[in-house]
């Protein structure tokens, strides 16, 4: 491992405790490099505006940060056990290179506000592309909502209980992931504030430039306390899992649906067969597999986001208990997006077999269309509800799923669905 950026004359160290401390820290590293190359090229610009470093050292150290982040894509430079993180391995890179100048890009910042603004960054990244993955889902499920409907059993309590229909189905979803986008891209908002030059959480006796970081690297805001800087780490990162929960409990209620129907009893739908497996034993077997672990997904966004909140007991300042929550959250946004992104291509694909859906609509699904229908006449509602419960047989009579889904008027419902209205929020996202 290279000198540690904190090591003090006279003390030694011990192999197993800095294996214990780093941890899988300069693996997990990797996913935030780039970002951190870039919060240092502002730092270092900022701390030119204050005559901490002269002309020629800025351009050479932006010049070798460029080079890093280029090897580094390029897999010439490699984040290893050499390094004790990202961090220490930047300033050893610029060392080795530049000298003294090397050596002063530490001034004024903490590996605390380095990791914060790298982990800032990330997460604005992560959070657009989960609004982007959100908008994906619902633009489909407006499309399949718009085609002609397909009468599809409704359910309460997994029994049949009302005609419904696959254009409501797909409006359903679409209408949730809208409001996932929106909560994506608010969440998004609140996250992007700056906390590069906050050092360790109490600033430095130094003028920073962090206006001028602040619109280098893009972001709307200042975040202003040095104390609040270090209180929001892993209160930011869970809100991000929040946002990302959001969805995947939509995503898991959906890939339930089409769990059920996608068995011989429902016989619903139809997968493409990319998307499902075969079985090590049953010749006869096709498996559902990726709708069945888009379901489990949700589990480790959640598990991810609790283990977050259980590292946050603890006192104002930094702690190091909160180096665990960069493999949480890493961890847990990366396997909810990899889920997220292949639910637009299967939802456009997936076929319905109309032929069952028909079969299994049932007479007494019409019942609660025969006593609102007498409750419209005049008849008290209770009064109607009896009447329909005693003769639910026979509700169906002279009825189909088209007269009874275009008789639903009610806003939403199958007779007016308003597909336009979600189209428009969708399009919101847009402007």
């Amino acid at each position: 491992m290279t000198d540690l950026l904190w090591q003090k004359a006279g003390v030694e160290t011990n192999a197993k405790i800095m294996k214990f401390l780093a941890g899988d820290d300069v693996l997990l590293d990797r996913e935030f490099f780039l970002h951190d190359i870039l919060a240092s090229k502002a730092h270092v610009e900022g701390l030119a505006h204050i005559s901490v470093i002269n002309a020629q050292e800025l351009q050479d150290l932006k010049r070798e940060l460029d080079t890093l982040a280029d090897d580094f894509r390029a897999g010439q430079f490699v984040l290893d056990e050499r390094y004790e993180d990202g961090h220490s391995a930047i300033e050893a890179r610029l060392t080795e290179r530049l000298g003294d100048a090397g050596r002063r890009v530490h001034t004024g910042r903490s590996r605390n506000d380095q990791v914060l603004v790298a982990t800032r960054l990330w997460l604005k990244e992560k959070l657009a592309a989960l609004e982007a993955h959100c908008r994906a889902i619902a633009e489909v499920c407006l499309q399949r909502a718009a085609q002609p409907a397909l009468p599809l059993p409704g359910y309460t309590h997994l029994q049949r209980a009302v005609v419904s229909s696959t254009a409501m189905w797909f409006a359903g979803f679409a209408e949730g992931f809208i409001d996932n986008a929106w909560r994506a891209r608010q969440t998004s908002a609140w996250v992007d504030a700056n906390p590069l030059g906050t050092a360790a959480g109490y600033g430095v006796n130094l003028p920073l430039d962090r206006a001028h970081t602040t619109q280098a690297l893009g972001f709307s805001r200042m975040q202003v306390s040095p104390i609040y800087a270090q209180l929001s780490r892993g209160k930011f990162e869970m809100a991000a899992m929040e946002s990302l929960g959001s969805a995947m409990l939509d995503a898991r209620r959906l890939a339930w649906d089409l769990s059920l129907f996608t068995t011989a009893e429902f016989n619903f739908v139809m997968l493409p067969a990319e998307y499902t497996t075969g079985s090590s034993i049953m010749p006869n077997k096709r498996n559902p597999d990726v709708v069945e672990l888009i379901r489990a997904s949700y589990a480790t966004v959640a598990a991810a986001r609790c283990e977050i909140e259980q590292l946050l007991s603890l006192p104002s300042g930094y702690q190091r208990d909160l180096q665990f929550s960069k493999g949480s959250l890493f961890h847990g946004v990366t396997h909810g997006l990899a889920a997220l992104e292949l639910l637009p291509d299967l939802l456009a694909r997936m076929q319905w077999n109309e032929t069952a859906m028909r079969a299994a609509i049932e007479p007494a699904m019409y019942a609660t269309d025969v006593a609102i229908e007498q409750a419209a006449a005049g008849v008290p509602f209770r009064d109607a509800y009896r009447a329909a419960a005693q003769a639910a047989a026979e509700a169906g009579q002279g009825r189909t799923p088209e007269t009874s889904l275009a008789a639903r008027t009610s806003p939403g419902a199958g007779g007016d669905l308003q597909v336009e209205v979600l189209r428009q929020r969708l399009a919101a996202l847009a402007s």
